[in-house]
């Protein structure tokens, strides 16, 4: 983990905690976190994994598309860091892809063919309740964290899962699980519009995805709302979108 100065950590603290706001959007919040992630770590990718109503682990949010379809395998496979974290609610740390096969014989080639090289998991927990955890992706290997990097990273984790859970609209656990599986249902939408964005203009989804987002803080709406616009008006595509 690179060298962070105390000035960093504490503007991304104060963002992760700023959930209060009248524009607070679940699903922008979500990747903005796992950006900032990328950003204090100099890591390769990362992805968050959040609990459905069943309590099964679901992809939710990623720094790009390849970390997506990683964290997606993952999943399918029902193998990797980010399960053992959710399961253990105890940060999975400096695992070497390359001699993880034994442990996760699917996911760790997998990761490994991705480009990635190490991993780590951190559980997003407040007290006994773990809600989700998230991945931090290596394309080096030796990189390891140190003790004081896993604190900072499972504090940053902590106060993710704070920040949702004193979300305005949040009064019960029930209502968190209802919001957080509306957030999961509602990733489908972005999905679709992200690819009819990326077809439309002849672009990678990373920067479909970005234009999107773009348009929405510019806008002042939600993402979810851009989103589903786009999914059922493809015309809207030319408001949105400059030529």
């Amino acid at each position: 983990m690179k060298t962070v100065s105390a000035q960093q950590l504490a503007k991304v603290f104060v963002e992760i905690a700023d959930t209060l706001v009248d524009e607070f959007d679940l699903l922008d919040y979500m990747h903005m976190l796992t950006e900032r992630v990328v950003e204090l770590t100099d890591a390769a990718a990362a992805g968050m994994l959040l609990a459905d109503q069943r309590g099964r682990l679901e992809f939710i949010a990623g720094s790009d598309e390849n970390v997506k379809l990683v964290e997606l395998f993952q999943l399918q496979n029902e193998q990797g860091p980010c399960l053992e974290a959710f399961d253990s609610g105890e940060p999975v740390v400096n695992v070497n892809l390359g001699e993880a096969v034994a442990r996760w014989p699917r996911f760790a080639p997998r990761a490994a063919a991705a480009g990635f090289q190490s991993v780590h998991a951190f559980p997003m927990r407040l007290r006994r309740q773990v809600i989700g955890a998230l991945n931090v992706f290596g394309d080096t290997s030796g990189n390891d964290f140190e003790d004081d990097d896993i604190a900072i990273m499972q504090a940053l984790a902590d106060a993710a899962t704070i920040g949702l859970l004193q979300e305005r609209t949040v009064s019960r656990s029930e209502a968190l699980t209802e919001q957080l599986q509306s957030a999961l249902n509602s990733r489908v939408i972005i999905e679709q519009a992200k690819g009819a964005v990326a077809q439309a203009r002849g672009i990678s989804v990373d920067e479909a995805f970005m234009a999107i987002r773009g348009y929405a803080r510019g806008h002042n709406r939600r993402l979810t709302e851009v989103a589903q616009s786009i999914v059922t008006d493809p015309e809207t595509l030319q408001q949105i979108l400059p030529q």
